[in-house]
């Protein structure tokens, strides 16, 4: 269990790699307000979703959603300076071989972008965003289109996912998935471990012995 053969390593972004909790916040409180709806009921709603996906099941006239969706992702995109990197995240990444690691996310790609850049990590190898897939999380295919881009099966790749809609994208997949963080002890996740310290990638192997370990 503390070794886990793999060949690529597929990394969700907000809450795996970056803490975006603030800006998410921020942004679709005030999105909420604006079409006074609730923010709490709102917020919780988010995490692991594409925001066209969260703002098709909030505004209910088809007519309104290209404006709401729009003005969503502004609010976003500015309120993305205030994304940290978590615990682990940069030394890990810095760590891989820069064709073995891909980005997937539920996030336009100038949100993703933006968040990482604030973060200060490095720019993906391959990054797929909810603009390069017709179907988002909890669906497999951007954990499918990023694993085919680094040239690697499915079946030969971990996931790093924060969300119940990430970990069931991820397993539909056919990947390995890791949960990160508490939100993920709320997931189907086997394997949570509380940030990526600890975490090491070395001739194919995953080694998670040094790992913080929640659920294994």
């Amino acid at each position: 269990m503390l070794g886990l053969p793999c060949e690529g390593l597929l990394f969700d972004n907000d809450g795996v790699l970056v803490d975006s909790d603030h800006g998410v916040d921020q942004a679709w409180s005030q999105w909420a307000r604006d079409r006074d709806l609730p923010p709490a009921q709102v917020t919780a709603m988010v995490h692991g979703r594409r925001s066209a996906d969260t703002v098709a099941l909030l505004v209910t006239d088809p007519k309104e959603r290209p404006a709401a969706l729009a003005a969503i992702d502004r609010l976003e995109v500015e309120a993305a300076a205030t994304t940290t990197a978590l615990p682990g995240a940069l030394d890990l990444l810095t760590s891989l071989p820069r064709e073995r690691w891909a980005v997937v996310t539920s996030g336009v790609t100038a949100l993703a972008r933006a968040r990482l850049t604030a973060a200060g990590l490095p720019n993906p190898p391959v990054l797929i965003t909810a603009d390069d897939v017709s179907h988002g999380k909890p669906a497999p295919d951007g954990y499918r289109t990023a694993a085919k881009k680094l040239g690697f099966a499915p079946e030969r790749t971990v996931v790093f996912e924060d969300s119940s809609a990430g970990v069931k994208a991820g397993a539909a997949a056919g990947a390995i998935v890791i949960g990160v963080g508490r939100r993920a002890l709320a997931t189907d996740a086997t394997i949570v471990v509380r940030d990526l310290r600890g975490l090491t990638w070395h001739d194919g192997v995953l080694s998670l012995a040094a790992a913080d370990l929640l659920r294994s």
